[in-house]
């Protein structure tokens, strides 16, 4: 019974970064329609800027506000040279430029930085596990951090008249505009946010897979079929995602297929999601006039 409690509680925290990433792929969702198949690999690419500020002797908590910073200027750029340019192209056209993108960021990385495993720093200490040897000081600091992100996004989007604007840019671009609403601008915005977002999943991540160009393969799937079972239409279904994602994860993991196939298990709830009930625990059913 401990044993299972241990993975629950540990499960948690490693989902709270996958309901990170699972937010930024709904926000890209929700503004476009499509999925960003790169976010893994800016997120990776990102945590390398952080290593190389904090190699540089920048204070831990500044380097992560610089590539935080960074990443949302990043994401910024790439919506307003990349992908704007093929609102009105064919799907398949930007599911090419999301592969390209992936790619490219996970090449550059390779070819700067080297393919060797990195250790990462955590700000959070060495020290003995808390709660009864459950949970390491690491992950506990990291779900705190996720907490506090996925807090602040939610505030942003319910309070803010930015946040407001952005759903309402994501949710009928065509109407917003008529009220005034800049939607290109809002779009670039919600690109950066995810961005920003897919960037503290990697530092938090970094110190438990370490840093290498292909760190955030295994974390993206993850984070897509919690995506898709919180609802890909839904920011607090991909948070709720996540998290059960990282319990199913370890315990499926420990007690059903073993580490070796864990990662089989985001294929399944992927492939049932998808033929049950596409449109997860809280997303709702798109349908289109034709």
């Amino acid at each position: 019974m401990i044993g299972v409690l241990n993975q629950v509680v540990s499960g948690i925290a490693t989902g709270g970064i996958y309901a990170s990433i699972a937010l930024a792929l709904v926000m890209i969702f929700l503004a476009t329609h499509q999925i960003n198949f790169a976010q893994g690999e800016i997120a990776m690419f990102s945590t390398y800027i952080a290593l190389m500020l904090i190699q540089a002797g920048v204070p831990y908590w500044i380097a992560f506000l610089l590539t935080v910073t960074i990443s949302f200027t990043m994401g910024m750029l790439l919506q307003r040279f990349v992908l704007e340019p093929l609102s009105n192209a064919p799907i398949l056209a930007s599911v090419g430029a999301f592969l390209g993108l992936l790619l490219i960021f996970n090449n550059i990385a390779g070819w700067i930085f080297g393919y060797s495993l990195k250790p990462f720093p955590t700000p959070f200490g060495a020290g003995e596990p808390m709660f009864g040897g459950m949970i390491s000081r690491h992950e506990m600091g990291s779900t705190v951090v996720t907490l506090a992100v996925l807090v602040a996004i939610w505030a942003f989007f319910r309070f803010t008249k930015v946040g407001l604007a952005m759903r309402a840019a994501a949710y009928n671009p065509v109407s917003s505009r008529l009220v005034g609403i800049p939607v290109a601008r809002m779009l670039a915005l919600g690109w950066g946010l995810a961005a920003g977002i897919g960037a503290i999943a990697g530092m938090m991540v970094a110190p438990i897979v370490f840093l290498d160009p292909n760190m955030m393969a295994g974390v993206l799937l993850y984070a897509f079929a919690a995506a898709l079972l919180g609802g890909i239409t839904s920011p607090l279904g991909a948070v709720v995602g996540g998290v059960l994602m990282g319990v199913i994860e370890n315990l499926a993991g420990a007690y059903v297929v073993g580490t070796e196939l864990k990662l089989t298990t985001a294929l399944v709830i992927i492939v049932v999601v998808l033929v049950f009930k596409p449109s997860g625990l809280f997303g709702k059913a798109l349908a289109s006039r034709v």
